[in-house]
């Protein structure tokens, strides 16, 4: 039994052995030794030639194994803090504790450091690597990195965006050897910008440690150093090409092969053979040009029909031999006037921003399955293209996004504002064209590398360093186009650019009454070139704190935890989820309204919002449909997203979504289009409902060819409102037959009535001696106190959410994100509405005054509760329902009243509210002194925000003081 034992071990080594080690290459995962270098004595001290004394595990980074430091209020963040009221806030006192820290920021990793440390593995070299070259592979590292091979230090790299390989050939000899990696964090002399999204605290972390692929590799002599391929489609061919490189002494003499052929389609293409006998002098390279023919079967690659080759190329001799096998795809993004052309076909960017959001572990994934859930995810929700913000990602996304036919862009790895400028001759300004290069070395052949930019939103001398950027990649890679840098609307323009990647022309005007007739023409009317919005949405919503138990990995969501125990202690707990699912709806309501917006402007070319997920930084920032883990919260799903956000998208040109039924519906059909042949003998077909599912009215329009373009006509119809008696809410649906096609859009139609004060009734516009007596005798008062609320008066509500978040812009209003409304409530009988703010709410949610109702019994509920931001969670109010001394009372911080004029909805809601209050179903449960109710109109709240600080963010402000040119 023994023996049989230690047989089963041995051969478990030798399995072992045979899956760690290949003829060509020597796997370095698993444990390697390890040590802090907090003093920076490292080198001085030579580590490299000592054992280091602790362990760790790699892949993966110092955070994930709990080594570094504990989170304190001086913890060392990279990342800029614009609010420093946590800071101060005495009701966060207790968030400021040592054992009981809460940064609301951004997410919490378990350790943190930021400095040097060292990894240092031993391996034994195979004899049979003499006089082959050795190259050390480390995927993705961040930052610097140093390696000594025993006592010899082999060099410095410094790459975000690409592996760091060392050339080991002349370090390394058979036998046993030691590797020491000495790997720095810190931003020191090339600073991209502390919150560049490939290095901040506010996405990835600053995290230290190497990911992904980590090996030595054993490879010819005489090598293949690069292959690039050019597809050109019109001529069925593909230029390739190679670099040679031969590190021996002598001449080399052999024959150079190349194929290609498809393997993720089922019609497959395969070229012929083609060879070339190549010599190369001894210690020289060579660069070889070959044109690839493709046959009559050649596969295009596009988001439809995501078609892709393997080129097989083979550098053989007597004693040598080099392959690279390059995954590619035969395409052509190219631009024309104001539109992308894939294939020349035009081509619409529906895309979301990438930051690099990985809770689990701290830093992106390399591995292709994860990629391939986060796109399929992307494509589910009717996108197409994906920004990756001031950060590049590794190999897998490219090779995933290859697969799922998604146009990537990404960008140099930088955030050049905050410290860093570019065109001052700072380290910045060679180190982006350095990393673009690597990148485009690494990543070239992708066809989802579609688009390249050098970065988000700069400071400097942009125009002068943008323009010469985009000039020397159009002359240097036809393969994508190139704009300067990612910007909000307020940057200066850089001519050279090929498209636009910019804000100023987005976003929803609802200070005007919601319509969908207005468009971005005036907007993008300026640029020739394609107009691709900049981080549109940024539309918030409320925490989904049963998200908390998901951060399982390295980051803990400690801004979550103190957001909700906030909300407990504002006497909100029970309210959390119905938060979140009302603002939810708003959120999405608003990303409708504005995506569909930008589909119906003609000439349009794209946007990239912000975005489909939630950013965990810059103060917390849950703009997204999804989490940052790429799922969803509840309140809505990629097939209702995708009925506004797809290739052909039915939309509706109206002025309005509330009528009363004197007036007549009249709208306009159009449809936005963009798939890979325009549509033939298309039925659009459209169906007006009422909410019992009875069809009021419906038809179709005769079949039309439609080609790719956005806001193209379809035909006009209307519908007179005269014969709907009754408030109602009804839904428009339009539709593209025999198609997954289909939108829809909700409308408010209320009858033509004055409202009249009933005598039972006491309406004030003040809360003054009549009402308290009509109250002491057990009568009943309306209160509308519009304009005159004191307590909460510092509360701006408008009828869009906030944006981004308040703790980033320093409580810029609006402060609320949607309202949390008692539908089933009898008082809204006769005010078709649902639990949350939808259009016919507009007139009267927007700019109205909330009260803040911190002084009421804490189970005090409201009949329309404001959303208020979570990060001062008060319990605000709009409308309330309480019994005061013997009588009941309504108070309207809307303006409700008898003399509305223009407000068919807030007149209906007042004729609701009256009619609730003459029924027998008035009978509020929660009970208030007349003093309490009072208070609202006499002092301010007690709890009031302080910003703490002097200035507002700076990339607000590309000229303000900080970002001068000095």
């Amino acid at each position: 039994m023994i023996q049989k034992s230690r047989y089963i071990f041995l051969l478990m080594i030798v399995l072992f052995t045979l899956s760690s080690f290949k003829n060509d290459e020597i796997n370095l995962e698993g444990n390697w030794h390890f040590e802090i270098d907090r003093n920076d004595e490292g080198i001085t001290q030579k580590w490299y030639n000592r054992s280091l004394t602790d362990v760790i595990k790699l892949p993966g980074s110092m955070a994930e194994f709990l080594k570094g430091d504990d989170i304190t209020l001086k913890t060392k963040w990279t990342g800029s803090i614009y609010d420093s009221s946590f800071y101060f806030i005495p009701r966060l006192e207790k968030y400021r504790q040592p054992g009981n820290i809460h940064i609301p920021f951004w997410l919490t990793p378990a350790k943190h450091y930021v400095g040097a440390a060292w990894y240092q593995k031993e391996v034994n070299v195979p004899a049979n690597w003499k006089g082959r070259r050795i190259l050390l592979h480390l995927e993705r590292v961040h930052i610097e990195t140093r390696v000594w091979i025993n006592d010899k230090e082999v060099g410095l790299q410094n790459s975000l965006v690409a592996p760091h390989v060392y050339d080991l050939s002349t370090f390394l000899s058979p036998g046993k050897q030691r590797i020491s990696i000495r790997i720095d964090n810190r931003i020191t002399k090339i600073n991209m910008g502390p919150d560049s999204h490939s290095v901040t605290d506010h996405t990835q972390g600053n995290w230290n440690g190497i990911i992904g692929k980590i090996a030595l590799e054993s490879l010819s002599p005489v090598y293949i150093d690069d292959v690039q391929i050019y597809p050109d489609i019109k001529n069925r061919k593909a230029r390739v090409k190679i670099i040679l490189n031969n590190s021996t002494a002598n001449e080399f003499n052999g024959k150079l092969s190349l194929s290609a052929k498809s393997f993720n389609t089922p019609k497959s293409d395969q070229t012929k053979e083609i060879t070339n006998q190549v010599t190369i002098s001894g210690a020289d390279s060579k660069i070889i040009e070959i044109e690839l023919p493709f046959g009559k079967d050649m596969l295009t690659w596009d988001e439809f029909d995501p078609a892709l080759y393997h080129l097989a190329v083979k550098l053989n001799a007597k004693g040598i031999q080099s392959e690279k096998k390059v995954q590619f795809g035969i395409r052509e993004f190219k631009i024309k006037g104001n539109q992308f052309f894939i294939n020349d076909v035009p081509v619409f960017l529906r895309g979301t921003v990438h930051n690099c959001e990985f809770p689990l572990t701290g830093y992106p994934a390399t591995t292709v399955e994860a990629w391939d859930e986060i796109f399929k995810t992307i494509k589910s929700y009717g996108l197409n293209h994906v920004r990756f913000h001031s950060w590049c990602p590794p190999e897998a996304a490219f090779i995933a996004a290859d697969k799922a036919g998604i146009y990537l862009q990404p960008e140099g790895p930088s955030w050049p504002n905050h410290g860093p400028k570019i065109g001052l001759g700072q380290p910045i300004d060679q180190f982006l064209y350095d990393e673009t290069i690597r990148m485009t070395k690494a990543y070239g052949n992708y066809a989802s590398f579609t688009m390249l930019s050098a970065g988000n939103e700069p400071a400097g001398k942009q125009v002068e360093y943008l323009n010469a950027f985009v000039d020397f990649w159009k002359a240097k890679d036809s393969r994508r186009v190139y704009t300067g840098m990612s910007v909000g609307g307020s940057w200066p323009v850089v001519p050279n650019a090929e498209y636009q990647s910019r804000g100023g022309v987005r976003g929803l005007n609802w200070n005007k009454i919601p319509e969908t007739e207005s468009d971005f023409s005036t907007g993008i009317a300026a640029f020739k070139v394609p107009f691709v919005a900049h981080e549109i949405g940024q539309y918030c919503v409320f925490p989904n704190f049963e998200e908390i138990p998901k951060y399982k990995g390295v980051y803990r969501a400690k801004n979550f935890e103190m957001f909700k125990q906030d909300l407990q202690d504002h006497n909100m707990a029970d309210q959390a989820k119905d938060f979140l699912n009302a603002s939810g709806k708003l959120q999405a309501l608003c990303y409708k309204n504005e995506i569909e917006k930008i589909l119906r402007t003609p000439g349009y070319a794209g946007f990239q919002a912000l975005g489909l997920q939630d950013f965990p930084g810059q103060g917390t920032a849950l703009v997204g449909v999804l989490d940052a883990f790429f799922q969803e919260k509840g309140y809505t799903s990629a097939k209702e997203y995708k009925r506004f956000c797809n290739e052909t998208v039915p939309l509706l040109k109206v002025p309005k979504f509330v009528y009363a039924n004197t007036e007549i519906l009249k709208a306009e059909i159009v449809l936005f289009h963009s798939g890979k042949t325009s549509l033939q003998n298309a039925v659009i077909s459209w169906t007006l409902k009422n909410e019992k599912g009875i069809v009021l009215s419906e038809g179709n329009f005769d079949p039309k060819t439609f080609e790719n373009g956005n806001g193209i006509f379809v035909g006009n119809l209307t519908f007179e409102l005269n014969k709907i008696k009754e408030a109602s809410k009804l839904n428009f649906e339009v539709k593209l037959n025999n198609t997954p096609f289909i939108n829809d859009w909700d409308f408010w139609i209320y009858p033509e009535i004055k409202p009249e004060i009933t005598n039972s009734i006491y309406y004030t516009t003040i809360l003054d001696d009549k009402a308290k007596e009509v109250l002491q005798n057990g009568g009943k008062v309306f209160l509308n106190a519009s304009g005159k609320v004191i307590k909460g008066k510092e509360v701006e509500m408008h009828f869009l959410p906030v944006f981004w978040n308040t703790s980033w812009f320093k409580m810029r209003p609006p402060h609320v994100t949607g309202m949390l409304i008692q539908d089933k409530s009898q008082a809204f009988a006769n005010f078709p509405t649902s639990f949350h703010s939808d259009l016919q709410w507009w007139e009267i949610q927007n700019r109205s005054q909330v009260m803040n109702l911190e002084d009421f019994p804490a189970d005090f509920r409201p009949l329309v509760q404001p959303i208020d931001t979570w990060f001062m969670n008060r319990r605000l109010a709009l409308i309330i329902e309480a019994k005061v001394g013997k009588g009941k009372i309504i108070v309207s911080s809307a303006d409700l009243g008898p003399d509305l004029k223009n407000k068919p909805a807030a007149k209906q809601l007042f004729i609701s509210l009256q009619q609730y209050m003459n029924s027998d179903a008035f009978n509020p449960k929660e009970e208030l002194s007349f003093d309490v109710l009072n208070d609202i109109f006499v002092s301010p709240s007690k709890e009031q925000f302080k910003t703490f600080t002097k200035d507002s963010p700076d990339e607000l402000k590309p000229n303000s003081n900080q970002n001068k040119v000095k």
